[in-house]
């Protein structure tokens, strides 16, 4: 559960099943009740239905809390952690970032920092979509060290470079009379 959107379907299947919950946030669900086998089998059901899935095993449980720490802090956080993100990890997670690494590349094929850079340029695209910061801001707004280091990584994942991503951009939103 990895966005809003996934909160809403997870909450309205609750509330399909009459189940009383305290709290609904990304990954995780507090129930206030036990849950019989029937219900929670039904809720597996609908949540499939929509793309989600219910998790017991422990390490899937990890693997996705790393993944939700790391989506809200790229696309949702106004600020990036002060400390080392590996520190900012290994501290909500209480777990050493040694173990989380090591069990988030076993299970995933990629490693923790890869998936936060993918996530990174995906909020850069949606930043220069936006129009509403240019490059130096975008590379501030997410800790970049310079905007040639955005820029290099940019056109490392995508094949492009910012400037020609936006030009694109442009050229989706011409006008019919321009085509």
């Amino acid at each position: 559960m990895v966005s809003i959107r996934c909160k809403m379907i997870v909450k309205e299947e609750l509330d399909k099943l009459g189940l009383l919950y305290a709290t609904v946030s990304l990954g995780e669900v507090e129930l206030k009740e036990i849950i019989t086998q029937n219900k929670r089998e039904r809720l597996g059901i609908a949540l499939k239905k929509s793309g989600l899935e219910l998790m017991d095993d422990k390490r899937s449980l990890l693997i996705e809390k790393i993944k939700i720490i790391i989506i809200e802090m790229v696309h949702y956080a106004d600020e990036f952690p002060k400390i080392k993100f590996s520190e900012y990890l290994s501290t909500k997670m209480n777990y050493d970032y040694t173990y989380l690494a090591n069990l988030f590349s076993e299970t995933e094929g990629t490693t923790i920092e890869h998936f936060i850079i993918l996530h990174k340029i995906e909020r850069v695209k949606e930043l220069i979509l936006y129009d509403e910061f240019n490059l130096s801001e975008i590379a501030w707004r997410l800790h970049y060290s310079s905007v040639g280091h955005l820029s290099n990584q940019f056109k490392k994942v995508t094949g492009l470079s910012p400037t020609f991503f936006k030009k694109l951009k442009d050229k989706k939103r011409n006008p019919i009379e321009n085509v």
